[in-house]
């Protein structure tokens, strides 16, 4: 019997359309899975209330025969750093713990507005600071696969003490995909945290091209880099929510107007007609034995199945980390400074003076990462550091000139990796500061995001331990949709196991399931 959960968003959709099955079961599902995996702390706030409500009105609609759209019914989670009205919305972070925004983030009311059915918000990094989920007010997220029979016949692991992360810093939505509580999820990405946590947990997570997407509603990290990222357990599933999240927004004057395209991935899709640009410098220091060999098995695939196959060269990538720790914490040291607890989130009850109360609120609401970032952001912006954040600014240009260049050489897509591992186990992830493990987890992917170009992570293969390997595609700016048809391209080719379901209760795994993911 087919586990109406584990269905594909067109799948699912088609299923309500038909009468299969009704919203409200369907919602009535999600919502016990989310309890049946409630030890992956992969959410902050289950909106089980409103979630109903909505899924009765899509029900009421669909009986009519007069759906919104094609997300009538179908239920989606929200990283908890979109606001959402009414709903809490914390950032993972004391500061916000208890602020419920006034509106909807744009992204949200549009998934809503096509019928879909929120379930609650997801944890991560406070702040969206973090590569491996592992340092938000409300606790770690682990990962579905520590609980997955491949992981634990592989390495012997005891589910409670040897569970592995799911990547940061949107490692709620990829968990609540993976374990199928959800069947999409929005995440966030400034460096990688929407591909980084999907590389990790087995699904497909899209950044899209900056601007394609409006940020109205995401509370900032870095304004020139922040990208809404779309979380699913398949290509054609990425590409229905674009359609839906995609265009212009007169609330975010950074947005650009969707290109014009079919709303569908093409089935007949040739890679023949296309060149795969592999580069050079990606041979990362610390790149897993493995990630490299799967790195090579798709990219002989792309050679056996006609496409042009060359190596290419992106020389300033090597400065990308540094370039991108300037920006980002001058920006963070710009964003945080609305956080003083005068007119919403967290205040000290200290009133010897309003400097004091600044000093203790921020101090209390903050972690050690937030403030880490705010002291050294306001160092590069100190009048006589100022140098270092133009310099930087410099960079910038140079590696998004790199990507500019090789694109007009003639290569349609890069093929890279997107972690230099599987998923780390919290034990050892947590041994090293959140700095550099951020800095090593993003190697592959921040330089997109300053280049400001659309990339995706498609799971290939599980590792020696069972755990998901993912590959990482990227394209020319606003080419978002052909890079979701090569995607599915290698989706198709890799043949990655099913998605694994996490355990079901706290001590029963779903090893049927799971066993039969190792049979690739």
């Amino acid at each position: 019997m087919v586990n109406i959960l584990s269905l594909t968003i067109k799948e699912v959709a088609s299923a309500l359309r038909e009468g299969r099955i009704s919203p409200t079961e369907l919602c009535r599902k999600c919502l016990n899975h989310i309890k049946k995996t409630k030890h992956l702390n992969a959410y902050i706030s289950v909106t089980e209330e409103l979630a109903m409500k909505q899924a009765q009105e899509a029900e009421e609609r669909l009986q009519r025969g007069a759906p919104k759209g094609p997300l009538d019914g179908v239920p989606f989670a929200v990283k908890d750093n979109f606001c959402t009205e009414n709903i809490r919305t914390t950032c993972a972070s004391l500061m916000l713990k208890d602020y419920s925004p006034p509106y909807n983030a744009t992204v949200v009311q549009k998934l809503q507005d096509q019928g879909g059915v929120l379930l609650g918000k997801t944890n991560m990094d406070e702040f969206a600071m973090g590569a491996g989920s592992t340092d938000g007010a409300f606790g770690p997220v682990r990962n579905p696969w520590s609980y997955a029979a491949p992981y634990r016949e592989q390495t012997g692991a005891e589910p409670d003490r040897d569970w592995v992360i799911s990547g940061g810093s949107s490692g709620g939505s990829a968990a609540a995909v993976a374990s199928l509580s959800s069947f999409l999820a929005l995440g966030s990405d400034t460096g990688g945290s929407t591909r980084n946590p999907g590389a990790l947990c087995g699904i497909v997570a899209l950044k899209p091209t900056y601007g394609l997407v409006s940020r109205h509603g995401l509370i900032p990290l870095v304004n020139s880099m922040d990208v809404p990222g779309i979380m699913t357990r398949s290509a054609e599933d990425a590409a229905i929510v674009l359609g839906v999240l995609q265009g212009q927004d007169v609330r975010d004057s950074t947005t650009v107007p969707a290109p014009s395209s079919p709303s569908e991935l093409p089935e007949d899709f040739d890679v023949r007609n296309i060149c795969v640009g592999v580069p050079k410098e990606y041979h990362a220091p610390g790149l897993s034995p493995e990630t490299l060999a799967q790195w090579s098995r798709v990219a002989d695939a792309f050679e056996r199945a006609g496409a042009r196959v060359e190596q290419v060269s992106l020389p300033h990538t090597q400065h990308s980390i540094v370039c991108y720790h300037v920006l980002c914490h001058a920006e963070v040291a710009s964003n945080m400074a609305r956080f003083d607890g005068l007119e919403y989130g967290h205040r000290s009850s200290v009133q010897s003076s309003t400097e004091a109360m600044y000093a203790s609120t921020r101090h209390q609401g903050f972690n050690h990462v937030v403030r880490g970032r705010i002291l050294s952001g306001n160092y590069f912006l100190l009048k006589q550091n100022f140098h270092y954040f133009v310099k930087a600014q410099q960079v910038r240009r140079l590696i998004a000139d790199d990507f500019r260049r090789v694109f007009l050489s003639g290569v349609d897509v890069l093929l890279t990796p997107t972690t230099l591992a599987d998923a780390a186990r919290y034990s050892d992830f947590t041994q090293e500061d959140n700095r550099t493990r951020s800095a090593q987890e993003d190697v592959f992917t921040q330089p997109v995001n300053m280049a400001g170009l659309p990339a995706v992570t498609v799971p290939t293969a599980l590792s020696s331990r069972g755990l998901p390997i993912g590959l990482q595609l990227i394209g020319p700016a606003l080419q978002d949709r052909a890079l979701l048809a090569v995607a599915r391209w290698v989706e198709r080719r890799v043949g990655f196991p099913s998605i694994v379901e996490s355990r079901t209760d706290a001590g029963t795994t779903n090893r049927e399931q799971a066993s039969a993911a190792t049979q690739t």
